[in-house]
C-alpha cells in the first residue's frame, strides 16, 4: 500500500512518537510510505529520515491558509496514495480536505486526546468532517467516549492502542543507580520519583511540585525530578524556587536518555488534568517502574487500580503524597505491581500490535471501497 501519514509538525508530542514509530513499521512491513507536515518540521523528523521515509513540509503559514490546503492536495494527487491517514485537529481538517479533493480512496482521521480546550465551533467542524472520512483512530476509549459525548458517531471510532518499543529495539545502553544519579545531579542516597512531561497547564506541574516537597519532608530523603522543556517552564522554576528547593524538586529538561534513566527511579508520577494515552506512563510500566497517576480516563486506560500501578483523586496532591509513602515502605508490594505492569505493557501495548493493527485497517478499508466485480 502506499499511504500518507498527515501532522502538523514534528515537535516531541506523544502523536508525533507514535507516527514516526507507525511510519517506521509501515516501511519495514514493505508498504510505501509518506509523512506530510503540515505547520512546520521538528527534532523527530530525523528518525523518519534516517530510516528513508520521505518528510514533505507543506508550511502552513496561519491558521486558515488556503494555500496550505491546496499545496496538500497537489502532493497527494502526486504521490496518489491508498490510504490517507491524518492526526490532530489541523491535519484533520486541512488533510481530510485535501484528501477528498485528491481522490484518495480511503481516508482516516486520529484523535489523540481529550481535548477540552475545543469550542463548539471545533466539534461541528469535527462532525462535518466525519463524512468524509471512513474511521477515525484513537488511543484510548476514553477519548471515543469524549467525541461521542460531543456528537460525534462512536461507531466510526477505532481504539488501537499506543505502542512502545522494547529494550532489544532501542538498543538501550544500561548504566547504574550511581550513573542515572549522577547524570540526574541528584545525591545517591535520595530515593528518586521521576515525572516526564510537557511544562505546560495539561500536565498540572505545580500539583507535582506542591507533592514532591511535602513527600521529601514527610519521607525524608526523596528528590523528584520533572524532565522535559515547555512554555511554562520559567514559571514553574520560579514556583519550585518559592515552596521548595532543588534537593527536593529538580528540573532536568527535554532528555534523550529517559529510557537509561527510568529503571533507577522508585517511582513515577504523572499528574495530568486529561490524557489520550501517556507514552510516558507505558515506558514507565515496560522499564518495571511502579506508577502513581491521576485518577482519569486516559491513565485508567493502563493503570488498574492496586493491579498495575496507582491512581490518585486529581488535584488531590495530600493522595498522592500518602500514596507515594505507601508505597515506598513496601517494596514487595512494589515489585508484584512493577511486574504486573511490564507484562501487561508487553503483551497489549507492544510496537508490533500497533503498526499490525493498523494495517488490518487499512486494508479492510480498502477492501470495502472494491466494488463487486472489479
Amino acid at each position: 500500500m502506499k499511504i500518507a501519514l498527515v501532522i502538523p509538525t514534528m515537535d516531541r508530542g506523544g502523536a508525533e512518537k507514535q507516527v514516526v514509530l507507525l511510519a517506521k513499521g509501515l516501511h519495514e512491513a514493505g508498504h510505501d510510505v509518506r509523512v506530510f507536515l503540515l505547520t512546520h518540521d521538528g527534532p523527530r523528523s530525523v528518525e523518519l529520515r534516517d530510516a528513508g521515509i520521505p518528510v514533505v513540509l507543506i508550511g502552513k503559514r496561519f491558521k486558515v491558509d488556503p494555500t496550505a490546503l491546496f499545496r496538500l492536495k497537489k502532493q497527494l494527487i502526486d504521490f496518489a496514495p491508498d490510504v490517507a491517514h491524518t492526526w490532530l485537529f489541523a491535519a484533520n481538517c486541512f488533510g481530510r480536505v485535501a484528501a477528498k479533493w485528491a481522490g484518495v480512496p480511503v481516508i482516516i482521521a486520529s484523535e489523540r486526546c481529550v481535548d477540552p480546550w475545543k469550542t463548539s465551533w471545533h466539534f461541528r467542524i469535527d462532525r462535518r468532517l466525519q463524512k468524509f472520512s471512513q474511521a477515525i483512530t484513537t488511543n484510548s476509549s476514553g477519548v471515543q467516549a469524549f467525541y461521542a459525548a460531543n456528537g460525534l458517531d462512536p461507531a466510526q471510532f477505532v481504539v488501537i492502542p499506543n505502542g512502545v518499543e522494547s529494550v532489544c529495539t532501542t538498543g538501550l545502553i544500561e548504566i547504574d543507580r550511581d550513573e542515572a544519579m549522577s547524570r540526574l545531579d541528584v545525591p545517591p542516597d535520595r530515593r528518586l520519583i521521576l515525572a516526564v512531561g510537557r511544562l505546560w497547564p495539561q500536565k498540572r506541574i505545580r500539583d507535582l511540585i506542591w507533592s514532591g516537597e511535602l513527600l521529601a519532608t514527610t519521607h525524608g530523603n526523596t528528590t523528584l525530578v520533572i524532565i522535559g522543556d515547555g512554555p511554562q517552564r520559567d514559571e514553574l522554576v520560579r514556583h519550585r524556587d518559592a515552596v521548595s528547593s532543588p534537593l527536593h524538586v529538580r528540573f532536568a529538561g527535554q532528555r534523550d536518555d529517559i529510557a537509561e534513566l527510568l529503571p533507577h527511579a522508585d517511582l513515577f508520577w504523572i499528574a495530568s488534568e486529561y490524557e489520550g494515552q501517556s507514552n510516558a506512563v507505558i515506558e514507565a510500566m515496560l522499564a518495571g517502574l511502579p506508577v502513581i497517576a491521576s485518577d482519569i480516563p486516559g491513565n485508567r486506560d493502563l493503570v488498574i487500580e492496586g493491579e498495575t500501578g496507582w491512581l490518585f483523586p486529581l488535584g488531590d496532591e495530600a493522595a498522592l503524597v500518602r500514596r507515594s509513602l505507601s508505597a515506598l515502605n513496601d517494596p514487595e508490594e512494589c515489585q508484584r505491581i512493577s511486574e504486573r505492569a511490564r507484562q501487561r505493557i508487553v503483551t497489549e501495548f507492544s510496537l508490533g500490535a500497533m503498526v499490525e493493527r493498523h494495517i488490518e485497517l487499512y486494508v479492510r478499508l480498502l477492501s470495502e471501497q472494491i466494488l463487486p466485480g472489479e
